[in-house]
């Protein structure tokens, strides 16, 4: 079992990795929790594979779970929803010691955490992520939100999970295109951190059979990634994200670096009414964006912005959806939660393993750039 501590200012909790790991769920938050009601919140797409297991293991341990599951996807994460969980917790007489659990990927993640941070002022919230990109990104480091019409996770907060474990086989059932959205999360931390990881994933790319070439619908070499070569590069990517959280709870200064593709990725997931995109789909063409941005304003060198798009292509990201225009692209990124004042923020690779914060770019060159993408030239 592979842990890793996360410490920040406002608490100190362990992420644990291992596969199997969720049948001793109880167990495990019992080293942490005292048995008490647990409001298990799920979605249709992992109730069927994983809840019931997850409900036994916290039986055997005394808890007393209640589960919840939600249609799944990014229109859970509302306030309404959120009003209907607090009914759900009322009814079942959770109080301020008993648990919030988010079994699930993101979007169960940052909606369960919000409803935990604001239940009764706050009650402890424990983190189980299916998903790859929930692994690598959303359950740890604290950032709990809903969405609002006008923009994506612009009602949320800062507030730490008691403790977060991830269990490898979850992502067996994980269909390949959610699994290569998760990837895109991976490859951020080799952008923006870690040039050694980058290069792995070159490397892997390279030989995993074929080089991919840039049409739709290929499939990926990276679905052959081997369970220990996965774990290692989870693993590495929980260190890097534990560390830059620690250092920067609150996104005030170095955490904003994990904002990479995301002031493009939100805009195209507000554009397109979050119904086209996967987060991580949205993501990994925000970072070729980034590339392309930083290349065209002599930030970042031409061969690093190609390698960038290059890798990413291997996740084969989606082709713009037919209708969708920059200047919907260009409304939906006045809506960032990024901006300071009127100004739009984006973090570009300066080199890989190294980004740089850019404020208020010439808004031609950001056209150009999301023309670039419409018009199906990056893939």
């Amino acid at each position: 079992m592979i842990k890793v501590e996360i410490k920040t200012t406002q608490n100190r909790y362990p992420v644990y990795l291992q596969k199997g790991i969720l049948e001793l769920t109880g167990r495990m938050i019992k080293r942490y929790l005292s048995p008490c009601p647990v409001l298990l919140i799920t979605d249709k797409n992992v109730s069927g594979h994983y809840a019931e297991i997850c409900r036994q293991s916290l039986l055997r341990e005394g808890f007393k779970p209640s589960t919840v599951v939600l249609e799944g996807g990014e229109k859970d994460k509302s306030l309404q929803s959120a009003f209907k969980l607090y009914g759900i917790a009322l009814k079942e007489g959770l109080d301020r010691k008993s648990v919030v659990l988010a079994l699930g990927g993101g979007v169960i993640g940052d909606l369960a955490g919000f409803v935990a941070s604001t239940y009764m002022r706050g009650i402890p919230f424990v983190q189980v992520p299916t998903t790859l990109l929930a692994m690598v990104d959303s359950s740890v480091g604290g950032k709990v939100a809903v969405n609002h019409p006008r923009g994506k996770n612009l009602i949320g907060l800062f507030y730490q999970p008691s403790l977060v474990l991830a269990d490898m086989d979850t992502l067996k059932t994980l269909p390949p295109r959610e699994f290569l959205a998760g990837l895109a999360e991976l490859i951020k931390y080799g952008i923006i951190v870690d040039k050694t990881l980058f290069q792995q994933f070159e490397h892997f790319a390279q030989i995993s059979g074929k080089q991919q070439q840039r049409e739709q619908g290929k499939e990926s070499g990276f679905l052959q990634l081997d369970n220990s070569t996965l774990l290692k590069f989870i693993t590495k990517a929980v260190l890097i994200k534990g560390k830059v959280v620690s250092m920067d709870e609150k996104e005030n200064g170095l955490r904003r670096i994990l904002n990479l593709g995301h002031t493009f990725g939100h805009a195209l997931e507000l554009a397109t009414a979050y119904e086209y995109y996967l987060h991580g789909e949205a993501v990994a063409v925000g970072m070729m964006l980034a590339a392309n941005l930083a290349a065209k304003l002599q930030m970042l060198g031409e061969k690093d912005a190609g390698r960038i798009s290059a890798l990413l292509f291997h996740l084969n990201p989606p082709a713009p959806p037919a209708g969708l225009t920059a200047k919907m692209v260009l409304n939906a990124l006045i809506s960032d939660k990024k901006k300071e004042g009127e100004e739009l923020v984006f973090i570009l690779p300066a080199t890989i393993g190294k980004t740089v914060v850019c404020k208020s770019p010439p808004m031609e060159q950001v056209e150009s750039v999301v023309k670039k993408y419409l018009n199906n030239h990056f893939l």
